[in-house]
Formats: C-alpha cells, sequence, structure tokens
C-alpha cells in the first residue's frame, strides 16, 4: 500500500500545538520490519494529531538509517531516538524514559517487528476513552504469524475477549501488548520492578488503579510477528515461565510495600502455582509436605527414607 504523503495526513488534523496521542514504538536490529510497523502507524486515519516516538536501542543492522529515513520524510510525526549504547543490556528494559518524552494525553505501543492492520484503531480507541473516563485502556486482539504463514488467528481466548476490571488489571491479566492504547498516567516505575523483563504485565497492574480496560472487538486483529530475533517471542518456554514467575515476584514486593495486602497475596500465590509447575512430581510431592509441618515430613520419611536424610 502507498503510504500517503504528509501533508495528506495534517490536513485531517485539527490546529493544535500538542498531539492528542503518542505511538511508542521500540525497536532493535529489525531492519527487515520496522518499515511495514512505521507504514502501519502513518496508514492511520484520525481527525486528531499524533507523534510517533521511535525508540532504537542502539541497533547493528541497519535499522536506525530505515527509522532515520522515515524520520527526514516525516519530521512532524516520526519522532526518533537513538541510543549509542545497548539500554537492554544494561537492565533498562523498562523503556520509561520513552514514554516520558509522550505528549499525548494517550499512548499507544508497538513494538519495532509488529504492526497494525486497522487503520481505524486509534480513532475507535480514542474516541472510546474521550467518551469514558472510568476506563483507562483500551485492546483488541492480535494474530500471531511467522514467514510461513498464521500460527495463531487470536492471542485472546475466552474469558479475555472481554472488558477487564480495575481488579483484573491489577492482577496483570493477559492482554495483546501491541493492541492497546491507554492514558499517559505512568511517570515512575517503581523500584522493584525495574529488574523485570515483563514490563506489559507490570503496566496492566499499575494502570488499574486509574480504570477499567475495555475490549474493542470491532478493531481488525494486530499481527504479532514470531522469529528468531524476537525478545519474548523465541525463548524456550522455560525461559518464558522464569521471567513471568520474576515479574509475579517483583508485583508481590511492589504491593507489599504500598500495603496492599490482597494484591501482595495473589502475586505471592502466582509464583508458588508457578514454581510448582516448573519442577517434577515427586520434588512437588515433597514441597508439600514440606509445607505441612512435621507430621508432612515424618510421613515423607516413610514414604522415601533416603531421600528424606
Amino acid at each position: 500500500m502507498d503510504i500517503r504523503s504528509e501533508l495528506q495526513i495534517l490536513s485531517n488534523w485539527p490546529e493544535a500545538p500538542e498531539p492528542l496521542l503518542s505511538v511508542v514504538c521500540l525497536a532493535y536490529n529489525q531492519v527487515n520490519y520496522i518499515g511495514r510497523t512505521l507504514d502501519s502507524f502513518l496508514e492511520q486515519v484520525t481527525d486528531f494529531r499524533f507523534e510517533v516516538l521511535v525508540n532504537d536501542d542502539a541497533s547493528t543492522d541497519g535499522t536506525a538509517e530505515v527509522i532515520a529515513d522515515y524520520a527526514a520524510r516525516y519530521p512532524h510525526i516520526i519522532k526518533p531516538i537513538f541510543h549509542k549504547e545497548n539500554q537492554y543490556s544494561k537492565g533498562l528494559s523498562h523503556g520509561l524514559p520513552v514514554f516520558r518524552k509522550a505528549r499525548g494525553r494517550y499512548i499507544a505501543y508497538c513494538e519495532g517487528d509488529d504492526f497494525w492492520t486497522d487503520p481505524r484503531k486509534l480513532q475507535i480507541q480514542v474516541d472510546f476513552l474521550e467518551r469514558n473516563p472510568d476506563y483507562v485502556i483500551t485492546y483488541h486482539d492480535a494474530y500471531t504469524f511467522n514467514e510461513d504463514g498464521v500460527l495463531k488467528p487470536q492471542q485472546l481466548t475466552g474469558k479475555f475477549r472481554r472488558d477487564a476490571s480495575r481488579l483484573e488489571l491489577q492482577q496483570a491479566r493477559p492482554i495483546s501488548t501491541l493492541t492497546t492504547c491507554f492514558r499517559n498516567v505512568l511517570t515512575e516505575m517503581p523500584a522493584e520492578l525495574l529488574t523485570t523483563r515483563m514490563v506489559d504485565l507490570c503496566w496492566w497492574s499499575l494502570l488499574g488503579a486509574y480504570g477499567k480496560g475495555k475490549f474493542l472487538g470491532e478493531i481488525r486483529p494486530a499481527a504479532y510477528r514470531v522469529h528468531k530475533g524476537g525478545i519474548f517471542s523465541m525463548q524456550a518456554d522455560r525461559v518464558q515461565q522464569q521471567m513471568t514467575l520474576h515479574t509475579y515476584y517483583c508485583l508481590a514486593r511492589y504491593y507489599q510495600r504500598i500495603g496492599d495486602r490482597a494484591l501482595n497475596e495473589y502475586f505471592l500465590v502466582q509464583v508458588c502455582r508457578l514454581s510448582m509447575a516448573s519442577i517434577p512430581l515427586p520434588r512437588k510431592i515433597e514441597a508439600f509436605l514440606l509445607l505441612v509441618g512435621n507430621h508432612g515430613m515424618n510421613l515423607l520419611k516413610r514414604l522415601n527414607p533416603i531421600q528424606a536424610r
């Protein structure tokens, strides 16, 4: 599809000094994909101004050059941020410095290897948030694909294809990250969450303090790309599980500090659940018996006297 000229895009927008929405795009070594991602932003048809903040994390494959080319062609829309040193390798994966630069009342998020398929996406999401102040985030579905075709036609299934209460957001319920549009209300990342690599779960949990979540099924699914360079999608199942477990532990510590006992206990239970799921059955039985105390230890000795020494 030919991308509209910048003049055509701007012709739909009102005279306003600041954008109503900021698109945040984190990119690293995605030279083969970043162009399609940026095109999908420029294909958006809106009656409000938006900006695109593209954060290149010291790419070495030509991604930065592609971003620079788009910024030169669309200077009023594409706002590049180039790093000389890789921030992810330093553990700075939360991307909060980029979000601090967002001038919009709303933020939409999409990484540099994914893309949107519905040109009405942003308009629909912003219109809903403008009309419904009790909602803090909107989201829709996405499909998963690779170079061979579609792997999973829906990322969200069952009970996740509906709205989310404040509590469900705080409990970090699954949301297709590349489909989100939310209010620009998060200014700081709590210290407990700075080491997690699954920042999106932390965002949803923190946003839950500000309102509910809306599932918008009328928006066409976005495209989530699986490839060898994917930071999360290509990790082994065990590594993904460990990353999720660590994130739940960090959230438990955060809610303990702020005095929310219910959420602290919820995430501790999730840590226990994932921990138990990752060990073989004999170890699960041993762990359970240890938890129930001396009676459990005596039973463990009778069942396996050598291992219980």
